[in-house]
């Protein structure tokens, strides 16, 4: 026969102790709280890396149109709520990422000559546009940018913001050395220094040479210091 079960009620002491230490401890977990910050600052930093990455690794593969959520929470190892805590949907989450890569500022350190610093932002555009990931994002983006006015607005607002701090720096050293004329646009000559290198990797995908950037680097300063006369 199966014994009853007889529940013994714990000593009065007992239950105020036990009490106690329940409200100690959610007075501890207000106070924590409160210290606390809200919204994305408590998201895990690691997980936030791996669906950065893994939205650059699914548009390089299958590009904007065929990029699902349910693909780049497989390929980052996490659930889709991971990504929905972050973002609401797919175009938000690409439009934050693309646009903090596309606004990351290029180092431009002053080598003292304006020909070491042409030399020097053609390496780095260069290298950055023949990236495995990047030669195959940008052509991509750019397509879905014709298509879609909320892309396109916030890649010309990441670019043109750091274009115009690129060419400020480039031109402005380079009038303080006195090498290129007071007056010099510096939209110009961004222009004038990145149109032929994305023209020649993005869209042509040929590699320039050494012979081809150091005509370039000709080409660019003359033209800048002509437009000063």
């Amino acid at each position: 026969m199966e014994r009853l079960r007889i529940d013994v009620p714990r000593r009065l002491s007992d239950q105020r102790a036990e009490r106690n230490r329940n409200v100690l401890a959610y007075s501890d977990y207000v106070a924590t709280a409160k210290r606390a910050p809200a919204g994305a600052a408590v998201l895990r930093t690691d997980i936030t890396v791996a669906i950065r990455d893994a939205v650059m690794y699914e548009l390089a593969e299958v590009g904007y149109g065929r990029l699902s959520i349910e693909a780049v929470a497989r390929r980052a190892g996490v659930g889709k709520t991971a990504i929905y805590r972050r973002w609401s949907n797919k175009l938000e989450m690409v439009l934050e990422i693309v646009s903090d890569v596309a606004g990351r500022s290029v180092p431009l350190p002053d080598t003292g000559s304006f020909a070491g610093d042409l030399q020097l932002i053609m390496m780095i555009v260069s290298r950055a546009l023949q990236h495995r990931i990047a030669s195959q994002i940008i052509p991509d983006l750019m397509a879905e940018a014709a298509r879609n006015p909320q892309i396109a607005d916030t890649l010309q607002t990441a670019l043109r913001t750091h274009q115009q701090a690129v060419g400020e720096k480039l031109v402005g050293q380079a009038v303080a050395r006195g090498e290129l004329p007071a007056g010099t646009d510096p939209d110009v000559a961004v222009d004038l220094i990145l149109g032929p290198l994305y023209w020649r990797l993005a869209v042509s995908r040929s590699k320039p040479d050494p012979a081809y950037l150091e005509k370039l680097m000709t080409a660019v300063t003359a033209a800048l210091k002509s437009a000063g006369d």
